[in-house]
């Protein structure tokens, strides 16, 4: 490389033209076009020219021939078509030298400096014909045109919805009407107003885990969003998410509808002849107790309704029927309702919306026990002595009807004037009383329920201990102990729940005070599934299931269909397909667990939101470093009370504190004594 002589150079993806005022051992002092002087390696050039210019023009008269000779270049450049060439050259699939190239490109001109560096500009501002690498090219293949294409399309897309998206965020953000409303719906109509509410959400829940976080990242920049606070207030600006979004359902994949193949099945099941009553009686050992005087007793919302109560007083004795609605008669093992049950393993009960298993066309129609329709259930016919006694019991599929359907606090107004309720009771707590002398342990503890009511939070709080929910409660029990003791009698496996002894006991039968039920339950031990009936110590029972809720727990399903096939009605599940479903279930109904228990926590923290300053009793349940744990007791939430003023408190003590701040979004609560 000599001095004088013209090169051009690769600067910010622009080509660059410049004079050599200087070389030594391929280390070069060049003058470029726009009159910088750059120092750089040999090897970094793009083309090197073989003519040379005088230096000793001086300096601007060097700049206004290198701006010449870069616009002749550009000139010539623009007339090379590459996607010409390349139709002609690419079923050779060789590397062309420039001097070959130059001569396809301009056939009538010599291979001048001009003329290669021109086909070296037009080469490079198009890549998607042709790789290069200095002084050769290569044709692409079609396919890989066509993947060069779809790259250059994505990345348009991408840079335009960064750049019109964060834009339009950051106007939505600040409440900026300054934006012409041409242009926002231009980007509206664009169709990435979607897919930027996808990324953004994505981002929102997953943060850094999301798989458009990095495109979600710049998005954010650009809007000068920098904060999930700040995304998530973007979000609701949008009307994308109210201000109580639950996000969990998003972060756990939980779906709140159902897909089209299940929703058309559902629809077929309502008009199908073959689930009409009178064909209901035709199954074998089905019985007719469609005049037999059945209830239902639910919350005041339910809808979906699985079970019902009956007794009887046959004078010497009494039968009490347990009776659940028969879900495996409607729904088939392997069909597209079942494998959506099973993914979802239980209808989900939230304050603000409720997630049902089944399809509502099913869970609150067809399959549920409504008030005057023929249903097909499974009965547990119980058979007591007037002193409460099981003498003996039956299960058998049957064809009922519900008379009456009550809510707890109609049972609650009857209990001492209706005598089968009286005597409903009466079994419950005799019943109560022999899990009690078994060693059950009975935790009482009053139930927090919030809901929304036209859009406005309603706080109860309600004793479990009313006579309606104590003898539900007792008698589900009974009926669901039975059919463990009915399954194991036929030696078919089940899902067993069992339960070892309480890491302590704080209190006998069920006197305990309310400090000592909240503590009692933090002892008790986890339950456990298996195969095989177990003891069940919480319960004081000798074997354990639960069976009584098979339009909202599957596992209840999967039970029912165990006792079906005592009567010839289905195919039982083997052992090792009972395994299976234990493993498969247990993580969706711990999520199950876990979104209810959290969505309450943010509903009642949300209520606590409007009552920042006052006054609330609260127990202390502990000691924590610098901190005591309390149960406030009007809302049955524990929190950590500051250890302050030299005051020292134990357990059980009962103090006053003062709601000081809340963030049901943030899932804080902070209180001081006082």
């Amino acid at each position: 490389m000599e001095t004088g002589n013209i090169v051009e150079y690769i600067d910010r993806q622009k080509i660059i033209c410049a004079a050599v005022m200087e070389a030594k051992q391929q280390k070069l002092r060049l003058l470029t076009e726009g009159n910088r002087e750059v120092k750089m390696s040999e090897n970094r050039l793009l083309h090197k020219s073989k003519t040379r210019i005088n230096l000793s023009i001086g300096r601007d008269r060097i700049i206004e021939a290198l701006k010449d000779i870069a616009e002749k270049r550009k000139s010539l450049a623009d007339k090379i078509d590459i996607k010409e060439l390349w139709e002609v050259l690419n079923t050779e699939q060789e590397w062309i030298d420039i001097d070959t190239m130059t001569d396809f490109c301009f056939p009538k001109n010599a291979a001048g400096d001009h003329e290669s560096s021109a086909v070296v500009r037009a080469f490079f501002n198009d890549k998607l014909y042709f790789k290069f690498n200095v002084d050769r090219f290569f044709p692409n293949s079609e396919e890989k045109v066509e993947q060069i294409e779809t790259q250059a399309r994505e990345a348009e897309r991408r840079n335009r919805i960064i750049e019109e998206g964060g834009n339009w965020l950051k106007h939505i953000l600040n409440d900026d009407k300054s934006q012409s409303p041409e242009k926002e719906m231009i980007f509206k109509s664009s169709g990435y107003v979607a897919e930027l509410s996808e990324i953004l959400k994505s981002v929102c829940v997953f943060d850094k885990e999301s798989k458009h976080y990095a495109l979600g990242k710049e998005i954010l920049g650009k809007a000068g969003i920098n904060s999930p606070d700040m995304l998530f207030e973007a979000l609701v600006k949008m009307k994308i998410w109210d201000r109580d979004e639950n996000i969990e359902l998003y972060q756990y994949d939980i779906p709140v509808s159902f897909p089209d193949k299940v929703n058309d099945l559902a629809e077929e099941m309502l008009t199908d002849p073959k689930y009409d009553s009178p064909v209901l009686l035709t199954e074998n050992n089905r019985r007719d107790l469609s005049d037999l005087p059945l209830i239902t007793i639910d919350g005041q919302a339910t809808l979906d309704f699985d079970d019902a109560l009956s007794i009887e007083n046959k004078g010497d004795h009494y039968c009490l029927g347990v009776h659940i609605a028969d879900v495996g008669h409607f729904i088939k093992k392997g069909d597209a309702i079942d494998h959506e049950a099973f993914a979802r393993a239980s209808s989900i009960y939230l304050p603000d919306q409720k997630i049902p298993m089944l399809p509502p066309n099913l869970s609150e129609d067809l399959c549920s026990l409504k008030a005057g329709a023929l249903r097909p259930a499974v009965s547990v016919m119980i058979k007591l002595n007037t002193a409460g006694d099981i003498m003996s019991y039956e299960i058998f599929p049957s064809l009922i009807r519900i008379h009456h359907q009550l809510t707890y606090h109609e049972v609650n107004m009857m209990a001492e004037e209706d005598r089968n309720m009286m005597l409903l009771q009466d079994i419950a707590k005799r019943f109560r009383q022999k899990r009690l002398s078994e060693g059950a342990i009975q935790i009482s503890l009053p139930e927090i329920s919030i809901w929304l009511e036209n859009g406005e939070m309603v706080l109860n709080k309600t004793n479990r201990e009313t006579p309606s929910r104590m003898l539900v409660s007792e008698i589900m029990i009974m009926a669901n102990w039975l059919m463990a003791r009915f399954l194991a009698k036929h030696n078919l496996p089940a899902i067993y729940r069992s339960q070892p002894e309480p890491k302590a006991r704080l209190y006998k039968d069920d006197e305990g005070t309310l400090f000592q039920n909240w503590m009692q339950r933090k002892q008790l031990s986890r339950f456990m599934l298996g195969c095989e009936p177990e003891r069940h110590s919480g319960l004081g029972l000798d074997a354990y299931l639960t069976a009584t809720s098979p339009i909202r727990k599957y596992s209840d399903l999967i039970i029912q269909r165990q006792i079906r096939t005592v009567f010839g009605l289905e195919d039982p599940y083997t052992e090792e397909e009972i395994e299976r479903a234990i493993q498969l279930l247990e993580q969706p109904m711990s999520l199950v667990s876990k979104i209810q228990f959290r969505r309450k926590k943010y509903w009642l923290l949300k209520y606590l939101e409007g009552r920042i300053g006052e006054k609330e009793e609260a127990i202390v349940l502990g000691r924590r470093k610098s901190d005591y744990i309390a149960l406030l007791t009007e809302y049955m939430i524990e929190c950590l009370l500051p250890a302050s003023g030299g005051i020292s408190l134990k357990p059980e003590d009962l103090v006053q504190i003062t709601i000081q701040h809340v963030n049901a979004r943030k899932d804080l609560l902070s209180v001081f004594m006082g």
